[in-house]
């Protein structure tokens, strides 16, 4: 299934299901849905109460409310509603609870950046609120002239994860979409000490989309390609198979030392071809338009604010 959130003619957000490029709403149906028991529990835990509704809600709900909605949507397909084109797309999960983002994970990037590649994941923050919407366009903060993107396939997390095993760790996840881990260099190179969360969470730094491609339907997150073409040039090329750390591995280790839950996302990292290593760097202008694919996940496209 490919899950959207978004929005029709500036109304209230909503959730549904890409149908031959119609869009099904799935809003109330969501709305219906009971956390899974595991969820509940991590949620008492930490003293919050579930989500009342959108993305968050049906993702609280686990694995069996991802197969009940499989069926709901098989028989309900024939009613979808507007075309995909005629809505507003909002990032998949709008505000997650967090974003968690790996450094330099692949070894073609690594090299490019001058280092060897680590022995262990270096774990990077974003913070939720730069999360922006598919399409829309990034502008440029005042002072920040190292605008720089790096695409990357995000998993969005569907049960609680902590310390799972490698072995168990791709049961946990509801899905994966398409990240721009875009990033502010002067924040991360230029400056002592370096400011890597900062340099990536400036508003409108985390543009995702367009929808949440599910776990059945993705299959293998390391036989994917990644792409961006940046005003119709193609600047990054990879396969998921070179990360240095596959993305079971990831979820386990993250998980060694803080819960991830339904909602939360982990962005992969980048492969080589950023704007920044570039000879001479290539970093983002206003105006410039960029298209970064994830094959069976999706394609998110977004400009830099004029």
């Amino acid at each position: 299934m490919k899950l959207i959130s978004y929005r029709e003619r500036g109304g209230r957000p909503q959730v549904g299901a890409v149908c031959d490029e119609r869009v099904l709403d799935l809003t109330g149906w969501v709305g219906s849905v009971t956390p899974d028991d595991a969820v509940q529990a991590c949620l008492a835990r930490a003293g919050v109460l579930p989500a009342s509704q959108g993305m968050l809600r049906l993702l609280q709900g686990g694995p069996r409310a991802l197969d009940a909605l499989r069926r709901h949507v098989a028989q309900a397909a024939a009613d979808a509603g507007p075309r995909l084109a005629e809505v507003e797309l909002l990032a998949p999960v709008p505000r997650p609870g967090k974003i968690v983002a790996v450094g330099r994970n692949y070894a073609d990037h690594a090299k490019e950046t001058g280092v060897d590649p680590f022995e262990q994941p270096r774990i990077i923050s974003k913070l939720p609120s730069s999360v922006s919407a598919p399409g829309q366009a990034v502008a440029r903060p005042a002072g920040v002239a190292k605008l720089d993107f790096e695409a990357e396939l995000a998993v969005v997390m569907g049960l609680p994860a902590r310390d799972v095993a490698e072995s168990d760790a791709l049961a946990c996840v509801a899905g994966y979409t398409v990240l721009d881990d875009v990033s502010a260099r002067e924040f991360q190179f230029d400056v002592s000490p370096a400011q890597t969360t900062f340099a990536k969470s400036m508003d409108g730094f985390a543009p995702m989309g367009p929808w949440l491609a599910t776990a059945d339907e993705v299959g293998d997150p390391q036989a994917l390609t990644v792409r961006t073409w940046l005003n119709g040039e193609l600047m990054q090329d990879a396969s998921t198979a070179d990360m240095l750390f596959p993305v079971a591995r990831l979820i386990a280790y993250v998980s060694r030392y803080m819960t991830l839950e339904p909602g939360d996302v982990l962005a992969t990292g980048t492969p080589a071809g950023i704007g920044a290593f570039r000879k001479p760097p290539r970093y983002l202008q206003p105006g410039d338009r960029l298209r970064m694919e994830v094959s069976r996940v999706g394609v998110l496209e977004h400009a830099i604010a004029g």
